[in-house]
């Protein structure tokens, strides 16, 4: 099922998302806000697919899909204004920083899973700031990216260390998950 690279892609890709939808859906309803592969799936598709619509389709879905079933299975809002728009922005912006990496390696990863964390954190936070809850000055601007660092949630644990926790710990799964299954596909193919 799986002997051609392209399928075992889409098929791949087609988890991810559902694996996305699902774990962004229970950190919202367990206030584990952040704690979610969105950011890694946005990178890793970036970097990993051939087809770049497909890399910047599968975040998208996956938001898009956990959206729609929080706002109409769950006491949290889905589609919540403005600043949506810059969440779905900063997701784009991850996918093509990850179609500039060359060859997956450790401490590239590590790189450019920093560099996704930050840039969805300045994307993200501008659209808060866009909505206009701190006004639109420059102490409006000030204060949005200053509330924005982390502090706590109820479960007493940082947003920031959520996301950049949890941004690493997928990224580095999917990652290295991708290539073991890739080697596990290519010795098999080689037997057969």
């Amino acid at each position: 099922m799986l002997r051609n690279k392209n399928t075992f892609t889409i098929v791949s890709c087609t988890v991810l998302v559902l694996l996305a939808v699902l774990s962004r859906i229970i950190n919202t309803e367990t206030h584990w806000y952040g704690f979610a592969p969105v950011v890694a799936i946005s990178l890793f598709g970036g970097a990993m697919l051939k087809h770049k619509a497909y890399a910047y389709l599968l975040p998208l879905c996956a938001y898009l899909l956990s959206d729609v079933c929080l706002q109409f299975f769950t006491a949290t809002p889905g589609f919540y204004g403005v600043s949506q728009y810059f969440v779905y922005g900063g997701m784009a912006l991850v996918v093509l920083l990850g179609t500039q990496m060359r060859r997956p390696k450790a401490l590239r990863i590590l790189g450019f899973t920093l560099g996704s964390s930050l840039i969805f954190w300045i994307v993200s936070n501008f659209g808060v700031f866009m909505e206009g809850y701190n006004g639109l000055t420059f102490q409006g601007f000030l204060t949005t990216y200053l509330m924005a660092i982390p502090f706590y949630t109820p479960t007493g644990t940082s947003i920031f260390f959520n996301s950049f926790v949890g941004d690493l710990l997928f990224s580095g799964a999917l990652f290295g998950l991708y290539a073991l299954a890739d080697r596990l596909r290519s010795s098999f193919l080689a037997r057969a």
